[in-house]
């Protein structure tokens, strides 16, 4: 069969498992795709496998032509990365650790798996190679929800090997569950001690996998290679060393979100990522054949550039516990018997525990309260966040609050984010225990902390 137009009701569409050549128009042109034709994976959706063993959908309004071929194309699970790259382009590397963005659907189930390489993200996005001259690196295929701090020190080691290999930039492909955390991990092991990246980190994945019409991973992986190749110099603050670009609210727009200040705030929302206790520091706008970055620099000097990252001490754990109505005492003394090396309270409200007992009916809360005096007089580390959305940890307006201050909890005034105040409380017990997380925590490390108060 010859090329020709695709018909509205898809009724001349091959079968599945038929050899099909199709042609698709994407922002910057036209694009051929061979494959085998698969059944749709939604409505008004053409999808097929590509020949790297990759299944990929469009819309039907994305589709030029199509042709059946004679020849099944053989389809492999890895290919190598021999097209020519521009060498004018600036050098950025794809560092990939897995998620949704390298996900496929398996037909038969339904089912979403992390099962391909950061050579097929450039193979399904064309578009990357007119952007920067790309090296992609594999650490793995993980879901996020997996990734422990060995994972964190392996990625700070993936972007210090990519600057002195000279690339201008970094993008890590990760799973959505946890990236504000990895972010902010690249954040506190580059500039924690006041320093700054030699170029670009960008932190990127996708709610939805690549062979859904509704994916978020093209759009995404676009304005992260973009940012990463041709965004402000980083500067070790908020502005621009290591960032989130996620999906914004509408198709064509994506959120440049500092890394050490996010959440992710919805589970199925293309967008999920919000910053916390501030705002965005710039859009990526894809249109037609251009990229464009909308951005107001901030006023924050260049600090001095880092030789390498500070690597996370893996044999620190946190212990980390939610203040409710269910936060009994020996939950926590077991985390102290334990030998953790910290506890971090999510409290209520401006950062509260359950430590009073005004009707002598609850001596679980005293309990709790005596506990955390003897644990931090023998100089154990508790450190306060809030888990509210926003809004600071404010011990001073209650009495429980002042209580708390006084028997040694730290905490009050900041506006770190929970996750973000993970990672830093891990990144100052590495470099200094106790006494560092103490002084620590009054700063504004890496952003994390824009407007610290103590009153």
């Amino acid at each position: 069969m010859g090329r020709g137009a695709l018909p509205a009701s898809m009724e001349d569409w091959p079968k599945p498992g038929v050899p099909v050549r199709l042609v698709v128009k994407t922002w910057s042109g036209k694009v051929e795709h061979s494959g085998v034709a698969l059944p749709s994976s939604g409505t008004k959706l053409i999808t097929m496998k590509l020949q790297n063993g990759y299944n990929v959908s469009f819309p039907e309004s994305y589709v030029d032509s199509f042709e059946v071929l004679d020849d099944i194309p053989t389809i492999v699970e890895e290919i190598n990365d021999i097209q020519p790259q521009d060498e004018n382009l600036p050098l950025v590397h794809l560092i990939h650790t897995g998620g949704t963005i390298a996900s496929k659907v398996d037909y038969a189930t339904g089912a979403v798996t992390a099962r391909f390489d950061p050579h097929d993200l450039l193979d399904a996005v064309p578009e990357l190679r007119k952007i920067a001259r790309i090296r992609a690196v594999k650490l793995g295929n993980m879901w996020s929800d997996d990734l422990r701090p060995r994972h964190w020190n392996r990625m700070l080691k993936a972007t210090e090997e990519a600057f002195a290999e000279g690339a201008v930039g970094c993008v890590i492909t990760h799973g959505t569950d946890t990236l504000h955390i990895s972010s902010a991990a690249m954040s506190y092991g580059w500039s924690g001690q006041g320093g700054r990246p030699p170029g670009r980190i960008v932190l990127t994945g996708s709610q939805r996998s690549p062979d859904r019409g509704s994916s978020d991973a093209t759009e995404n992986l676009i304005a992260s290679v973009h940012w990463a190749a041709h965004g402000p110099e980083p500067s070790g603050y908020r502005d621009s060393s290591v960032v989130i670009v996620h999906a914004s609210s509408s198709d064509g727009r994506c959120a440049v979100l500092p890394g050490c200040a996010c959440r992710k705030y919805h589970s199925s929302r293309r967008d999920a990522f919000k910053p916390i206790n501030q705002e965005a520091l710039a859009f990526v706008d894809i249109g037609g054949e251009s990229v464009s970055i909308d951005y107001s620099p901030e006023a924050h000097d260049a600090r001095v550039e880092s030789i390498a990252p500070v690597q996370f001490d893996e044999s620190v754990r946190i212990a980390q516990f939610i203040s409710d109505p269910h936060l009994h005492p020996d939950q926590v003394q077991g985390a102290i018997d334990a030998g953790f090396d910290a506890l971090l309270f999510h409290g209520t409200g401006l950062g509260h525990l359950p430590i009073s007992d005004p009707e002598e009916d609850s001596l679980e809360n005293t309990r709790l309260r005596v506990m955390l005096e003897d644990y931090i007089s023998e100089g154990g580390v508790v450190v306060m966040v809030t888990n509210t959305i926003h809004g600071p940890v404010n011990m001073n307006v209650y009495s429980k609050g002042r209580e708390q201050k006084e028997i040694g909890i730290i905490g009050h005034g900041s506006l770190c984010p929970p996750s973000s105040a993970l990672v830093k409380l891990h990144h100052l017990l590495s470099v200094g225990g106790r006494e560092s997380v103490e002084d620590g925590w009054e700063m504004d490390l890496v952003g994390e902390n824009p407007a610290f108060s103590r009153s």
